[in-house]
């Protein structure tokens, strides 16, 4: 393509040369979860130096919005853990209602494998925790804790393995974490909210109203949905209800299927490129007119943006920001660890995270995918056995964002928060060791004969 008018060539190829290593390294899979590391060791190394003080009054920082007699201020810890991660939540609603629209949830044999895996994986660790802490009432309320998978580095320590991973094994992680996000998003609202105020229902009730009053009008513009789905965002602040819960359910409303598709792009786009080719054909003075240049592209980029689903498309485009922005300020306002007595004492808190996470999830993954494979109500994709199963429980014990965010909910500021947050760390990173190790040791380097070559394959796939 040729130099925009007005645009150096010299300055656009130094640019080009700078731009591609990046775009090259976004472009891989596990770079979102090198990312949150290098921005959970900066934490650490903050919270245990001089700037921790500093540090912490900038989390403190009131920041508020005003309009009219409305007005919203809260820290800037509150907007980042309450405001931009109901994003990263809106997003994870995205991704359920693909899944369920054509995805492994769309089908109810299909799902019986991963739904199992997901509540063995959810459960076990849940019990384990209960076993060595929930004994003490003020370590109780952290059940939840190791319940969860950070699906960006799960999926990155999987690319890190190559080719060894059959696409089956991808494909049955992604929806292990998708119900794995379920489960977590109806204990956030279960057990981690405050008390229900009605007045915060009636106005989140209002604000989905609208949402779904203009998408009877037709209105397919992501930028007009903004507002009906802060109203939302308000009223389930105020509820009671954990706010990111209102990003989960605006996800969930997206619609998942398109209004052109394919066909209708490639015939938008000729029609609109033969009425122009027309105008250039007659040669008329001053060329083709600006008003009828301006209502063919508009088509056009009708036609590029009704080409795929809304919810598609709104998660391919907020994906980079979540995995490269939000998830990373996350980890930066959350994975701090002061090294002192209180994170590095052993305590049943940090005891039973541990345990959950790295012994509990391949323990509940495992057991409930034989039970229901040896009770025949789902079969094992071809390609996957127990050594794929082992692997695939040991990397879904990554617990680090979610796990970071649940006990931020379940443990007050203090020393049992640390120990947790500490906890958090040390299982990923045992979780992280043992599932590369396993990887390298127990899979195959090339994928077994028969079974899909490609994650298109295995979602397609109803050979089981």
């Amino acid at each position: 393509m040729h130099t925009p008018p007005g645009a150096s060539t010299t300055a656009r190829k130094w640019a080009t040369r700078f731009v591609r290593p990046i775009e090259a390294f976004l472009h891989v899979e596990a770079s979102s979860g090198v990312v949150l590391l290098v921005m959970a060791a900066v934490a650490m190394v903050i919270a245990n130096s001089a700037w921790a003080g500093a540090f912490h009054h900038l989390l403190e920082l009131p920041i508020g919005l005003k309009l009219g007699s409305l007005e919203v201020e809260h820290s800037l810890h509150f907007w980042i853990n309450d405001g931009l991660m109901t994003i990263f939540f809106f997003v994870v609603g995205l991704e359920i209602r693909r899944e369920i629209h054509e995805g492994e949830l769309s089908n109810l044999r299909r799902a019986v494998l991963p739904l199992a895996a997901a509540i063995g994986g959810m459960a076990a660790p849940a019990l384990l925790y209960l076993a060595i802490a929930g004994h003490m009432p003020e370590a109780r309320p952290g059940w939840g804790v190791p319940m969860a998978t950070d699906i960006a580095f799960a999926v990155g320590l999987l690319a890190l393995l190559g080719k060894r991973v059959p696409p089956a094994l991808r494909v049955l992680l992604l929806a292990l974490a998708i119900i794995d996000d379920i489960g977590s998003i109806v204990v956030i609202a279960t057990f981690y909210s405050g008390a229900l105020d009605m007045s915060g229902f009636a106005i989140a009730g209002g604000g989905l109203a609208l949402i779904l009053l203009l998408q009877r009008l037709g209105v397919r513009r992501p930028s007009i949905y903004v507002i009906p789905g802060f109203i939302v965002w308000l009223g389930v602040c105020r509820s009671g209800v954990h706010p990111t819960i209102a990003g989960v359910i605006v996800g969930l409303l997206t619609p998942a299927r398109s209004w052109l598709g394919p066909t209708g792009l490639v015939e938008l786009a000729r029609r609109s490129a033969e009425t122009v080719e027309q105008e250039l054909t007659n040669g008329k003075p001053g060329g083709v007119a600006p008003s009828l240049l301006a209502a063919e592209a508009s088509r056009i980029d009708l036609a590029s943006r009704e080409a795929l689903p809304p919810a598609t498309r709104l998660q391919m485009m907020l994906h980079p920001w979540v995995a490269f922005v939000i998830m990373p300020i996350f980890a930066l306002a959350n994975a701090g660890v002061t090294l002192d007595r209180n994170a590095a004492t052993p305590s049943l808190v940090s005891a039973g995270i541990v345990v959950g996470l790295v012994a509990g999830k391949p323990l509940g993954i495992l057991s409930a995918c034989f039970a229901v494979v040896r009770l025949r109500i789902a079969a094992l994709p071809r390609g996957i056995g127990g050594r794929e199963l082992l692997v695939l429980g040991l990397v879904a014990g990554i617990g680090f964002t979610m796990a970071l965010f649940v006990a931020g909910l379940a443990f007050p500021a203090g020393p049992k928060l640390e120990q947790a947050k500490a906890a958090i760390l040390v299982a990923s990173a045992l979780a992280m060791t043992v599932g590369l190790l396993a990887g390298r040791l127990l899979l195959k380097r090339e994928v077994a004969g028969g079974a899909a070559r490609t994650a298109s394959e295995a979602e397609a796939s109803d050979d089981l």
